[in-house]
C-alpha cells in the first residue's frame, strides 16, 4: 500500500516546526537555558544560522512526510477519526523513536538531564503540532 499524502499539510507541518523551534528556543522562553546548558555561544552573525536552518527545513519536511504516511497507514488499519489517528500516531512515534533515541544518546554523551527533557519536550510539541496539521487535512 502506498500511503496517500496531502502535501499541502506536509508543507505547513514543515513550516510549523520552524515556528515552534523559533518560539521554544528564543532567549525569553528556553533559549538562554539551552545555550547555557549545551555550551552554545552565539557568534552574533546571522549567516552562521543559514546552514542549520536549511538542515532543519529538510529534516522537518522528511519528518512531516513520514508522519503523514504513518498516519494514513494507521487510519486505514484502525479506521476511526483521521485527526485522532494523527495525534495518537504522532505521540507513539515520538515516544518510540524520538524520545527514546534522545534519552539513549544523551545518556552516553553525559548531557544534563534538564537538557534532555528540554529537547524531547520541544520534539513532543513539534510532532504534536505537525500531527494536528496533518490530521486536520486528510488526503483527498
Amino acid at each position: 500500500m502506498i500511503p496517500a499524502i496531502n502535501y499541502w499539510a506536509v508543507i505547513l507541518a514543515t513550516l510549523s516546526s520552524m515556528v515552534v523551534g523559533s518560539i521554544w528556543y528564543t532567549p525569553k522562553v528556553f533559549g538562554n537555558y539551552w545555550m547555557k546548558t549545551s555550551g552554545v555561544t552565539p557568534s552574533g552573525r546571522s549567516s552562521d544560522a543559514v546552514g542549520p536552518i536549511a538542515v532543519t527545513v529538510v529534516v522537518s519536511f522528511i519528518t512531516a512526510w513520514v508522519l503523514a504516511g504513518a498516519v494514513f497507514i494507521t487510519w486505514k488499519f484502525y479506521d476511526g477519526n483521521f485527526f485522532v489517528n494523527a495525534l495518537v500516531a504522532g505521540i507513539l512515534l515520538w515516544a518510540g523513536f524520538t524520545a527514546a533515541r534522545f534519552i539513549t544518546h544523551d545518556a552516553f554523551d553525559k548531557r544534563p538531564a534538564g537538557l534532555t527533557v528540554l529537547n524531547i519536550a520541544h520534539e513532543f510539541v513539534t510532532i504534536l503540532v505537525m500531527a494536528a496539521i496533518i490530521g486536520v487535512w486528510p488526503p483527498a
